[in-house]
């Protein structure tokens, strides 16, 4: 057998590293990958600190998991010490053996870890600008931390793990304020809140997770306590890497929520931005908001009409390859065999969801012995989609029946309004504005409503030969009087 010839060409470390460092982590993104090491280690408690110096800022991630021997503290400060092929534990969060150290360049020129296990100390450190000013390109891992450094590791009093983050020159850029600094310190905190919230829940959370002191509090994407939430069961069902559970989620409209509570419930980027599939990862949330490519024909959309529609998904980490997770575990891929069921459940989550925000959060009447007699009419065509007034109506019939000689006058009229729905102008003030239109007298005083009802009732009963009992039942089924049952059951034969 031909022997193969080959050479060694291993990668340079300045190169390889400073290369590492574009994988496009933000700050938020990085620290979740550094607490989900936290997590595997046993982690109770973890306490994330800013601390604002200018240029020589440093942010610190302290645990109190199991620690790290020093031969173990060396392979995880390896690049590529573990194959992400290899079978993982159930609960292990990780998968590349990279996140440690990309999630740290990304932000850092200097990553200096320091561990305890047992009674020994352990520290390590990369640090990007001495391997630069070495000539051989060797992969120098340092031991010890930085001149001037060693004050930053006393917290570290016992067991456990401190990650510190020095030089970060990807986040203290020029003209970077301690204003900056704060605010970034607001945006990491909703952004931990969401990605651990399961862990953060409960009366006797998993974790406790601080941030500069304060604890950070769960953000639940799906409202679960909210009593106008919609919640489907439980769906689940295998599919390449292993099983899948999914359960959908319809948020309340904005009418149902105090203003606290719709500006928290709209999560770290808004309502809009937060529709979609939220994956997770033993508990760990991966990906928030997306619809993951799925649609027929074309991939949806992040649209107004389905802003309140939110599902989770959760995936085993056996099925990261089949998922295509990448190291950031920011983004995932339904496999093939997962796709139906996904579209399936997607498909009516989204349509209640636009249903409640098209109604505004209320009960609407879609079936049975008396639906709801509605003004207008979607019709569809070939030539595409139009609003028409329903002539069956009572308010129009009305009109129509008593019109004589000014029917077609009238007719054109009506004609002309179906003809000039200002459609764009209303999808314009829905998008810009967050909500939608107010209709069915919603804001109006009471009165305006008991007038427009009278001549209702009275037309049905002295012209149509209803009995007032009979008249209020027909109100009671007609749009945008069924939203009024206190006030049409106050009609009386006097009103006629």
């Amino acid at each position: 057998m031909t022997s193969l010839r080959s050479r060694s060409v291993p990668p340079r470390a300045p190169a390889m590293l400073e290369a590492l460092r574009g994988l496009g982590y933000s700050p938020a993104t990085a620290l979740a990958d550094i607490i989900d090491n936290s997590i595997a280690a046993g982690a109770r408690t973890v306490d994330v600190t800013f601390h604002w110096n200018g240029p020589d800022s440093h942010v610190s991630i302290l645990d109190d998991g199991c620690g790290m021997t020093d031969a173990g503290l060396e392979r995880a400060m390896r690049l590529g010490e573990r194959n992400p092929l290899d079978e993982r534990a159930g609960s292990d969060l990780g998968r590349f053996g990279l996140g440690l150290k990309t999630a740290s360049f990304s932000q850092a020129r200097r990553l200096t870890v320091a561990s305890r296990s047992d009674d020994t100390l352990s520290c390590l450190r990369w640090d990007l600008d001495v391997l630069a000013a070495s000539p051989d390109g060797d992969w120098r891992l340092l031991e010890g931390p930085a001149e001037g450094s060693a004050h930053l590791l006393e917290c570290l009093t016992g067991r456990g793990t401190l990650v510190l983050w020095e030089h970060m020159d990807r986040v203290v850029t020029p003209g970077f304020s301690e204003q900056d600094f704060l605010d970034l310190i607001d945006a990491v905190e909703l952004h931990l809140a969401m990605v651990f919230h399961r862990f953060l829940e409960g009366s006797v959370p998993r974790l406790r997770l601080a941030l500069n002191g304060r604890a950070v509090r769960p953000w639940d994407p799906f409202l679960r306590n909210h009593p106008a939430t919609w919640t489907s069961p439980e769906v689940r069902f295998m599919a390449e890497g292993g099983a899948i559970t999914i359960q959908g989620h319809v948020l309340p409209h904005k009418d149902r929520l105090d203003p606290r509570d719709h500006e928290l419930a709209g999560g770290p980027d808004g309502w809009i931005a937060q529709q979609g599939f939220y994956v997770y990862r033993n508990q760990r949330l991966l990906v928030a908001g997306s619809w993951l490519g799925l649609g027929h024909g074309r991939a949806w959309t992040k649209e107004e009409a389905h802003r309140l529609a939110r599902v989770r998904l959760d995936i085993p980490n056996s099925a990261d390859a089949d998922w295509k997770i990448d190291i950031r575990k920011s983004r995932a891929r339904p496999p093939v065999s997962a796709r139906t069921h996904l579209m399936h459940l997607a498909e009516d989550v989204r349509a209640r969801a636009r249903r409640v925000f098209a109604h505004r959060g209320q009960v609407v009447r879609t079936g049975g012995a008396h639906p709801i007699a509605e003004a207008w009419r979607a019709e569809h065509s070939s030539g595409g989609m139009r609003y028409r007034l329903d002539e069956s109506h009572p308010a129009i019939r009305a009109v129509l029946d008593e019109a004589g000689v000014l029917l077609p006058q009238v007719r054109a009229m009506l004609r002309v309004i179906e003809e000039t729905v200002p459609v764009r102008r209303i999808w314009l003030d829905t998008t810009e504005g967050r909500e939608t239109p107010r209709t069915s007298f919603e804001g109006e005083a009471p009165a305006e409503v008991e007038t427009v009802l009278r001549v209702m009732f009275r037309n049905m009963v002295q012209r149509k030969g209803m009995s007032p009992a009979l008249a209020r039942e027909h109100l009671l089924h007609t749009e945008p009087f069924h939203k009024y049952p206190g006030l049409v059951a106050a009609l009386v034969k006097g009103d006629d």
